[in-house]
């Protein structure tokens, strides 16, 4: 079965970016679902930094993987894969420098874009997990990263959060960070198409929208005319392996069928109370 390279794959990717419609992601999380993604037909696949977290350390999503932890796991889905992967990337693991550690090992795993959000991770003594950091030190970041890219293709798309900010604020961040050159402005928290219509206006490149299926943005042609070219509706297929593995492991013990939900079982197994009671312990942290 012939592969494309990874620059192919880059430049597939910049084709979604640069077309008129809006394309929704597979969630991809080991080589096997990455080419059940590409044989089903999606143009594009997305590793999730909490599905990194899930598959790799069976953590919740608190910013406790490494780099190379994830390189390791984008690594084995770029060997195989057939379609363009986005990378979480989450904070770049640090600051601008650490950044650009970060693109050059996600660029040699055969990534094909990747966020870089301005959230401050992992969460500071006594703060929130939603903090984000100062718009300059944002712009550091998506500058360091272009400067670290060696395939031009590799698309750099900047994320910040929506929800947890004002719209003015929202629209002068994003306005900082495609100035700053990145490829796509990536939105966490839009709450519907009037909130979206408003950050959207502001801005001239591609957009990425994660809405977790908020059934507020579910009309992709309105969408596709504000400029989203990539959504994320969440990682449901992640989360469908863990229900199945459980309820066929749980079979062979002989129970029958569980009612927990697959959320459910990804609370269960990760020990998220434990975390919570280290992090009130020793980051005075109390949501």
């Amino acid at each position: 079965m012939q592969r494309a390279s990874h620059h192919e794959l880059r430049s597939a990717f910049r084709a979604l970016l640069s077309s008129n419609d809006c394309f929704h992601t597979a969630s991809v999380f080991d080589p096997m679902s990455a080419r059940i993604a590409a044989d089903l037909g999606f143009e594009v696949g997305i590793l999730g930094g909490s599905v990194a977290s899930l598959q790799v350390l069976a953590a919740p999503d608190f910013a406790l993987i490494s780099l190379s932890e994830f390189v390791e796991q984008a690594t084995r889905i770029g060997r195989v894969s057939r379609l363009p992967v986005i990378a979480d990337a989450d904070h770049g693991y640090g600051n601008a420098l650490n950044v650009m550690r970060t693109v050059v090992e996600l660029e040699r795993a055969g990534i094909a874009a990747l966020t870089i959000e301005d959230t401050l991770l992992p969460a500071q003594f006594g703060r929130k997990s939603t903090d984000l950091i100062p718009v300059d030190e944002g712009v550091g970041k998506i500058r360091a990263a272009l400067e670290a890219r060696v395939d031009a293709a590799l698309a750099i798309i900047a994320r910040t959060h929506a929800g947890v900010l004002a719209v003015d604020e929202v629209i002068r961040r994003t306005l900082a960070y495609q100035a700053a050159g990145a490829d796509a402005i990536c939105l966490v928290g839009v709450e519907n198409f009037a909130h979206l219509e408003q950050i959207a206006a502001a801005l001239s490149v591609p957009l990425m929208l994660v809405t977790y299926g908020n059934p507020q943005l579910r009309d992709n042609e309105r969408l596709a005319k504000l400029g989203v070219r990539i959504v994320v509706n969440g990682h449901a297929a992640y989360f469908a392996a863990i229900k199945a593995t459980y309820d066929c492991l749980r079979e062979q013990r002989g129970g029958a069928a569980s009612e927990l939900s697959a959320s459910e079982l990804a609370h269960k197994y990760t020990l998220p109370e434990e975390y919570l009671v280290w992090a009130e312990e020793f980051m005075n942290v109390k949501e």
